[in-house]
């Protein structure tokens, strides 16, 4: 029976691409001699050394984008209880490369069956530098990747992904993964197609492959029909990609004349240096986690004024929304995140955490009051639950103004308003009418609300930010903040989607923030589509 040329699973990342197939080894098979412990011993610690020079490098190189995934497995492989267990069994005459393996493999797997929604999810970056180790073990790194290839595997690693130069084209198909997951947010921001839970893909010699990641499907050893279909698809791509362009710059309108807001999401100042500001209203959602995830340890306030008024002058008078250190959950932060939470995502974290730490939480707003002078700045609290936060953070922006004041620096008290992440909030939004803007986080909203973790493959299916409860819930905000007079907007992966529009718009939604590579699209497709139903 011949192999299944033809799979099907979920897209990940769009685009299409054809080129050779590069199978992902595992690093199961490889085998290393015994040749001493003290020759094993060195091999190991050398092997360590030489994969964080590894990370240190990826890092260093992909400062805008993918940098702070890096920063668990650097830490990881620099702690010493990590390889203990290694160093042990080579004492009792086992190989560097088995010892290794072994004592990563029995982390893994704890860290697979944890209760810890964050600790499951960490087990893939545990596997990436178990991997890195090993393939310096075993004397070679892994195999480069041709120009332009289909990597084709189980999964792909952060680490494994940055690696790989992607300038000549090239996608992604695996058989397992999550389009929530690390890999597949580096996907989309790179422009590498991805498909992802494909199942099982078959072992044959396949020479080449079509990889389609706006549906997720992957077409191994394709005929010469489906080149001619493959070529007909790029084609097309390649006129929407240009008629994305034509709009890129200009107001988001619908077929029916109804304006929409497009705003870009920002992870760190360094985004902004190839972008236009011409292309968005605004950027809804500026991450400042890049500043408390580097290897520096916590910023101080200065740190902070220059790169939030950094982004301000950039935005040139255009609105910028930042939000308040979002750690905890899947964002532990070194001196600031509690250690040892049963369950972080329902733990102390975003403003809780603010809360916690009022010390470190004034800094922030000092240097955001600062900021403040130099454009339209508005403050938004992450993971709000009661009113009581808001108005507590209220307060202490106000002594903040008065402080800064008395200090002798230029300040201004920022609008404050609120992340809509937290179901309560979208139930009874009018319980939070203090807040002078909602923004709805469709991401962790679909989590909590669906209750399947982003990053976990195995529910993958059941994230679904399309899910009706989702969408009545953001319906329900958006009406509810109509009546309070709160503006509304939506950051996160949904509003990024064209397909998700069509619900949003008969929602009311009017305003959205997206990834910076999806708004031409995202234009694009609300100029096909009625607001009016």
């Amino acid at each position: 029976m011949p192999p299944i040329r033809e799979l099907s699973g979920r897209a990940a990342a769009p685009g299409l691409a054809h080129g050779p197939v590069h199978r992902l080894v595992e690093t199961g098979t490889a085998h290393r001699a015994f040749a001493g412990v003290a020759v094993e011993r060195a091999a190991l610690g050398q092997a360590i050394a030489a994969a964080i020079e590894d990370l240190a490098g990826l890092m260093a190189a992909n400062e805008e984008d993918g940098a702070d995934i890096l920063e668990f497995q650097v830490a990881m492989l620099e702690d010493e209880s990590l390889s203990e267990p290694a160093f042990d069994a080579i004492e009792a005459g086992a190989d560097a490369l088995t010892a290794f393996r072994e004592a990563l493999d029995s982390q893994i797997a704890d860290y697979q069956r944890s209760e810890d929604d964050y600790f499951r999810a960490r087990a893939s970056d545990l596997e990436d530098l178990r991997d890195r180790v090993l393939s310096h073990l075993a004397d070679g790194a892994a195999a480069a990747v041709p120009a332009g290839a289909i990597l084709v595997g189980r999964d792909l690693t952060p680490s494994r992904f940055l690696s790989v130069d992607w300038s000549a084209g090239g996608a992604i198909a695996l058989a397992e993964g999550s389009p929530s997951s690390h890999v597949a947010m580096l996907a989309r921001s790179r422009g590498v197609p991805m498909a992802v839970g494909l199942g099982a893909i078959p072992d044959g010699p396949f020479r080449a492959a079509i990889l389609d990641g706006e549906r997720g499907r992957l077409v191994l050893d394709p005929t010469e029909a489906e080149l001619a279909a493959f070529g007909a698809a790029r084609a097309d791509a390649a006129g929407r990609a240009a008629r994305e362009a034509d709009v890129l710059t200009r107001p988001a309108v619908t077929a029916d004349g109804v304006a929409v807001k497009v705003m870009i999401n920002v992870a760190e100042p360094a985004e902004l240096d190839r972008l236009d500001p011409e292309i968005c209203d605004g950027i809804g959602l500026v991450r400042t986690e890049f500043l408390f995830t580097g290897r520096d340890g916590l910023p101080d306030e200065e740190t902070q004024y220059r790169a939030y008024r950094r982004i301000l002058e950039w935005a040139e008078d255009r609105p910028v929304t930042i939000r308040t250190v979002d750690a905890g959950g899947d964002k532990p932060v070194p001196g600031l995140t509690l250690d040892g939470e049963s369950n972080p995502f329902l733990g102390v974290r975003g403003v809780r955490l603010s809360l916690a730490r009022p010390e470190i939480f004034r800094l922030q707003l000092r240097a955001l009051c600062r900021a403040a002078v130099h454009g339209d700045l508005k403050i938004m609290l992450p993971m709000v639950t009661v009113p009581e936060e808001i108005a507590t953070v209220a307060a202490m922006l106000e002594a903040t103004v008065i402080q800064l004041g008395s200090d002798g620096f230029r300040a201004r008290k920022p609008p404050l308003g609120i992340m809509v992440e937290v179901p309560a909030v979208a139930v009874v939004p009018e319980l939070y009418a203090e807040a002078a803007f909602f923004s709805i986080g469709s991401n962790d909203l679909t989590q909590y609300t669906t209750a399947s973790a982003r990053d976990i493959a195995a529910v993958a299916a059941l994230n679904d930010p399309g899910h009706a409860a989702v969408v009545a819930l953001i319906r329900n905000t958006v009406a509810r903040g109509a009546e309070l007079g709160i503006e509304v907007s939506l950051c996160g992966d949904m509003g990024g989607d064209p397909a998700h529009w069509p619900a949003l718009l008969r929602a009311g939604l009017r305003s959205a923030s997206v990834a910076p590579p999806l708004v031409g699209r995202v234009k694009l497709a609300l100029a096909g589509l009625r607001a009016g139903g």
